[in-house]
């Protein structure tokens, strides 16, 4: 077994000086500081070394691995999960360009920073099952509703199931608006990106083509508009 050094068994110390749900905080925040910068290839042990404290410290607060890469899932996506941006995109007393704007404005605030940005890429290359859940989510809280709610704005009471070509015309401008925060924290190419500029940008690709795609692909799917 390996000996703790005298560092490690110092900033045990300290954290057991804490109160409990401070250490817990603490921890999390370095844990998630090291998942972005490192991936998840390293285990307990390469974390506790690089926090500078002994690896039995995190089981204390964590009970292995994987429910410490799901506490940095629940801090870093869900914690800023926002339930209003759904009920933003069902406001049909404002016209769908305000909504998305509106909503693409405070997403990307939410989401364009280094650590969300990189764990989400580092879970992905790994397998994890963040990426599975999040984009889940986005699916069915973001993306089916844009759908539904661009059905409504070309005048169409359609109720089936949305079509495959109307969620990959979405994904499409939700890429383009995301590809702004690889661009800017996974290349990390110089200067300013007006994230506000991009998003308006692929908000007006997708309403310029959206209501020819939608009535294409409702009627192909057997649908009499």
């Amino acid at each position: 077994m390996e000996t703790p050094n005298p560092e490690a068994l110092s900033a045990d110390r300290h954290f057991s000086r804490m109160p409990p749900e401070a250490r817990k905080k603490e921890l999390l925040a370095k844990a998630i500081e090291y998942f972005s910068e490192e991936g998840f290839d390293g285990g307990t042990r390469a974390l506790a070394k690089r926090i500078g404290i002994t690896q039995p410290l995190i089981y204390r607060y964590f009970t292995s691995k994987e429910d410490l890469i799901n506490e940095v899932y629940q801090a870093v996506y869900l914690a800023q999960w926002k339930d209003e941006w759904t009920e933003l995109l069902r406001r049909r007393d404002l016209p769908l360009r305000d909504r998305l704007t509106a909503f693409y404005q405070d997403y990307t605030r939410a989401i364009f920073n280094r650590p969300w940005m990189r764990i989400f890429f580092f879970a992905g290359l790994k397998g994890l099952d963040i990426n599975t859940r999040y984009i889940n989510r986005v699916i069915d809280h973001l993306l089916i509703p844009i759908c539904e709610e661009a059905r409504a704005t070309v005048g169409l009471a359609h109720d089936g199931p949305v079509t495959a070509a109307e969620l990959d015309l979405v994904w499409l401008m939700h890429g383009t608006i995301f590809y702004q925060g690889i661009r800017e924290h996974i290349y990390q190419l110089p200067g300013r990106i007006d994230h506000d500029r991009s998003a308006a940008t692929a908000i007006d690709m997708y309403l310029g083509v959206a209501e020819s795609v939608i009535r294409s692909s409702i009627a192909a799917d057997g649908t009499t508009l």
